[in-house]
């Protein structure tokens, strides 16, 4: 049995979870928070067997795909007197796709 631990964009959360519901998956979903643009995410536990572990990929690569966004990075100026000290600077950065971990389970119990 395995365990995979499925992190993924906010957005991309209604459409996969629809997806593993459809594919026959039994899933819990843990709200996330990303760490570089602070934005939610959700974290799919997903409890299955090796066997569909090829399955499970496929329907999180469908749903989960990769954008770019804009966002305003800030960043410190130390060398003009008087200035509020920083400056921004909109950056394109990729979000949304996702990230799957996948461990072995050694006991699984259901009471």
């Amino acid at each position: 049995m395995k365990l995979a631990v499925c992190i993924v964009h906010g957005r991309d959360k209604n459409p996969l979870a629809d997806a593993m519901v459809k594919a026959g998956f039994k899933f819990t979903i843990l709200s996330s928070h990303g760490g570089f643009l602070r934005e939610g995410n959700a974290t799919f536990l997903v409890g299955l067997e090796e066997s569909e572990l090829d399955n499970l990929k496929g329907v999180v690569q469908e749903n989960c795909q990769s954008r770019e966004q804009v966002v305003n990075v800030s960043y410190f100026d130390g060398g003009t007197p008087g200035a509020t000290g920083f400056m921004g600077s909109p950056v394109n950065v990729p979000v949304g796709g996702a990230v799957m971990f996948v461990v072995n389970v050694d006991e699984f119990l259901r009471f």
